[in-house]
Order: C-alpha cells, then sequence, then structure tokens
C-alpha cells in the first residue's frame, strides 16, 4: 500500500472515532438522585425526563406519605453516597442547600442546587472551595428566571447593543401569602436565612445582574410591619454601578394582596417591559413581553409604538436542566448560575439584610 493511501485511511479512521465519540457524548444518559422531592422535586424530576439527557434512579423526601413514583425513596445519604449516581439535584429547604451541595461535591458528584445556594457570601465561599476541590465536577444554582424565553429575547437585545447601553431598570415581585404560612419553615430564620427577598426578590436581583452587570452600590430598607414575622415580608432595593451609572430599583413584597410579576428595563434607543411570568403556579398572569423604539422628540412614544409578543409555553425547566447536562456531557463551564453569579448575589443580599431594622 502506498503510504499516500495508508495516510489516507488514517485520517479517514480518525474521523470516524471523532464521529463516534461525538455520538456517543450526545446519546449520554445520566443517572440522578434528586434530594427533596415535593413540588420542586418533581417539577425536576420531569424536566429531566424530558431534556432525554439523565434517568432519575432515586429520590430522597422523608415527608412523603405514599410514593406513586417507581422511584426508591432512600436516605439523603444513600444518594449521595451513590457510586451509581452521577449527579444531585437538591430541591431541600434552604438551610440544607450549602452543606448537601458540599457533601454532594465531595462525593464526586455533579450538583444542581435551587435558590438561595447559601444564607451569606461567606458560606458561598465555603461552597466555592469544595467546588474547586471537586476535580472539575459542575456545580450549577436554580436561577430559573433567566431561562425564560422573554428573558431570553431581552438578553439577547441588550447584547445587541441596537437600543444603546442599559440606563434604568425596575422591578417589581410581590405575592400575597394566606395565615398557614406562618406555619411553613419559609417565615423560620434559621430555616428561611431570611423572608420575601430570599425567597422571591432573589430572582429579580438576579435579573438585574444578567441584564445590567454587577453592582457596587446598595441601598435598601427592609420591613415586616404586616406579618410580624422572623423575616422580612417587605423589601425595598435601589442598586447602582458606580463605574455605568446604570441604576435598579426593587420592591419584592408579601403584602402585594395578589401575584404581581413586572420588570422594566430602559435603554438609550429603547425600553423592554416584561408583565406576567409563566410558573409553576399560574399565578402571575400572561407572559408578555413589550418592546418599542424610543422618541426623544415629539410626538412621544404611545401605546400603539409597542410591539408585544405573548409567550404561551414555559420552556424553563427543561432549557436549565439541558444547560446543566450540556455542561456535564461537554465538560464546559456553566454559563448561567455558575457559583461565581451565586456569590455576586450574596454580597448584594448580605448588604441589604445589613438595613434590617427589626
Amino acid at each position: 500500500m502506498h503510504l499516500k493511501g495508508y495516510s489516507q485511511l488514517i485520517i479517514v479512521h480518525l474521523l470516524l472515532n471523532t464521529i463516534s465519540i461525538t455520538n456517543n457524548k450526545k446519546n449520554m444518559k445520566f443517572n440522578v438522585g434528586i434530594i427533596g422531592y415535593g413540588k420542586m422535586g418533581q417539577i425536576r424530576h420531569k424536566a429531566i425526563e424530558e431534556t432525554g439527557a439523565g434517568k432519575v434512579t432515586a429520590f430522597s423526601e422523608p415527608n412523603l406519605t405514599l410514593n406513586q413514583s417507581r422511584v426508591s425513596n432512600v436516605s439523603h445519604d444513600e444518594i449521595i453516597n451513590n457510586p451509581e449516581i452521577d449527579a444531585i439535584i437538591i430541591c431541600t429547604p434552604n438551610f440544607l442547600n450549602k452543606s448537601l451541595t458540599i457533601k454532594a461535591l465531595e462525593a464526586g458528584k455533579h450538583v444542581f442546587c435551587e435558590k438561595p445556594p447559601t444564607f451569606t457570601s461567606k458560606e458561598m465561599e465555603e461552597v466555592r472551595i469544595a467546588e474547586k476541590n471537586s476535580n472539575g465536577k459542575k456545580l450549577m444554582y436554580g436561577l430559573n428566571h433567566r431561562h425564560h424565553d422573554s428573558v431570553i429575547r431581552m438578553k439577547e437585545i441588550v447584547d445587541e447593543g441596537k437600543f444603546g447601553k442599559v440606563l434604568w431598570m425596575r422591578g417589581r415581585y410581590g405575592k400575597s401569602v394566606t395565615e398557614d404560612y406562618f406555619n411553613q419553615w419559609r417565615a423560620k430564620k434559621d430555616l428561611a436565612g431570611g423572608g420575601i427577598l430570599i425567597d422571591q426578590g432573589i430572582h429579580m436581583l438576579d435579573l438585574f445582574m444578567y441584564l445590567g452587570g454587577d453592582f457596587d452600590v446598595v441601598k435598601a430598607e427592609i420591613s415586616n410591619l404586616y406579618w410580624k414575622l422572623e423575616v422580612e415580608d417587605n423589601a425595598f432595593v435601589i442598586l447602582k454601578n458606580s463605574k455605568t451609572g446604570l441604576i435598579a430599583s426593587l420592591h419584592s413584597t408579601m403584602t402585594q394582596w395578589r401575584h404581581l410579576f413586572s420588570l422594566e428595563v430602559f435603554l438609550e434607543k429603547g425600553y423592554m417591559v416584561l408583565n406576567g411570568l409563566l410558573t409553576s403556579s399560574n399565578s402571575y398572569g400572561e407572559e408578555v413581553l413589550s418592546i418599542a423604539k424610543n422618541r426623544s422628540t415629539a410626538p412621544a412614544a404611545t401605546w400603539k409604538d409597542e410591539v408585544k409578543t405573548q409567550y404561551l409555553d414555559d420552556h424553563s425547566w427543561r432549557y436549565e436542566m439541558e444547560h446543566f447536562f450540556n455542561a456535564i456531557r461537554e465538560d464546559s463551564p456553566v454559563k448561567i448560575g455558575n457559583s461565581n453569579d451565586a456569590l455576586s448575589l450574596m454580597k448584594i443580599i448580605d448588604e441589604i439584610y445589613k438595613s434590617k431594622d427589626f
């Protein structure tokens, strides 16, 4: 055989081998354990099945009275120490997030954890040490709102730069709670870490950072004038990026008396307003994104100038799990909801809670 022909065979072999490896990666299926199988754990289970990239082989939920799933309900430690499990999804009450994340990383598992990542930025630094020592295991946090199609579109518009830079943002995120809230773990400071801010406002803070970058000036007032709980029922927050001048304001509340989500982003040449959000509770109304160019001269922009898009389906849970599994499969960085995002978020929350006056 001629040397040239032999070399061609080697190239063909390498190409076929590369294609085979690529296909194997695409078809790779991960064994997954879920710790915490309440509402969120079940939502994550469904999303994992939709991706086709993972199979839930066990879950852990001590409070489950009836197991209608074919999957075994075992202890937290049995999931963490199971050598057959590749990745762990943590959907527990807030106070368990940090310790379970560290234990799972130390056991050699990839980890996806719901928010909040920790109670403080100092605790988040401890998690990052465990991540650094985990030999490349992936860590991702459930900052779910980034994965909504409406927010993805908003991010594209900001990155395209056609509307110029972001000037200011305003977010309102509220809900009404009932008296049975007193009996829930979310109303206990040692179990939840805080109130409406860390429970719900954290998502809006994360969207501010996603669309506008980091903030180095934080001013806030938080209170519990109505519910008189251990945790706040209202948070009023002003954030500023001193380098760019961008300012964002947040009102996070559990005295809204109805569920409400509103995110406004105003840029040099236009604006975007997202009202409503598709969620598992279906209580925040229709998810509608309004976009318009600005007018600095008369006549001023009117409602008719807006292009409105209504999003009818919530793909965010599947998108989120796909991002997690792709990072594992490709051994690529987690780009959305990584530990650096979590650390930046917790630093802001630290500053806000310094404003506590009760």
